[in-house]
């Protein structure tokens, strides 16, 4: 029979003892040996030490699990994703992903393999459940403006997908005129491709030349000025 072997994580995991044993242990051997002098009072401390500790080992212990849980998605997506494609990786993976979402909602980990999980839905032109994800994460994100404008063009996307070019603008407006994105150019391009599309043309040029005069560098510059040749 083949000798299974043992990952050197897993070693580290034996010879090291488990750190909130060693607490509880050595905690019930000092209340133990002082057991006299500890009054009712300092008991209850103790006590909720204890619970205290006990909470934030295992709040770090589920956040290392959400995010090892995570990564282990992530190669797997890709490694399909290369193989067959969005859909199929998609297919394969969903549940994976769905458990991490059901299991550590709360969780940073948890968190973010929402978002992942909404740009493969969205890869896959699964729209409807894109948007659905990336709208739980609206009212997670909203002291975290970077993470929250990701998601906000995520739905602009959607919706330019679907065609509704109303509400794309709408979001990419919205990140257009954030204080907190870093590529402004491109939710301008976005939002001028939305108006253009939406028969808009006075908004359209207007975001367009925005991209030129306040962002002469973009490397939509040459796209754009393409553009308002055609339709100024």
């Amino acid at each position: 029979m083949a000798r299974k072997s043992v990952s050197r994580s897993r070693k580290r995991d034996l010879n090291n003892p488990d750190e909130f044993i060693s607490f509880w242990t050595k905690l019930f051997e000092f209340v133990t040996a002082h057991k006299v002098q500890v009054s009712c009072a300092v008991g209850a401390f103790l006590i909720l030490l204890i619970i205290g500790a006990g909470f934030f080992y295992y709040q770090k212990k589920s956040e290392n699990k959400a995010f090892s849980m995570l990564q282990e998605g992530i190669v797997k997506y890709q490694a399909l994703l290369k193989a067959d494609g969005p859909e199929k990786a998609l297919k394969g993976t969903e549940k994976d992903f769905e458990r991490i979402i059901n299991n550590y909602s709360q969780r940073q980990g948890g968190i973010l393999a929402r978002l992942y999980y909404a740009d493969m839905c969205y890869a896959a032109k699964d729209y409807d459940k894109a948007i659905t994800l990336y709208n739980q994460l609206l009212a997670k994100f909203t002291d975290e403006p970077f993470l929250k404008n990701l998601v906000l063009n995520g739905l602009g996307y959607c919706y330019e997908a679907k065609k509704d070019y109303n509400t794309a603008s709408g979001y990419f407006e919205m990140v257009a005129t954030s204080q907190d994105y870093p590529v402004k150019d491109e939710a301008l391009f976005n939002l001028g491709e939305m108006y253009a599309a939406a028969g808009n043309k006075e908004k359209s040029i207007t975001a367009f030349k925005k991209i030129l005069s306040d962002y002469p560098e973009s490397i939509y510059t040459e796209i754009v000025r393409e553009k308002l040749a055609k339709i100024s």
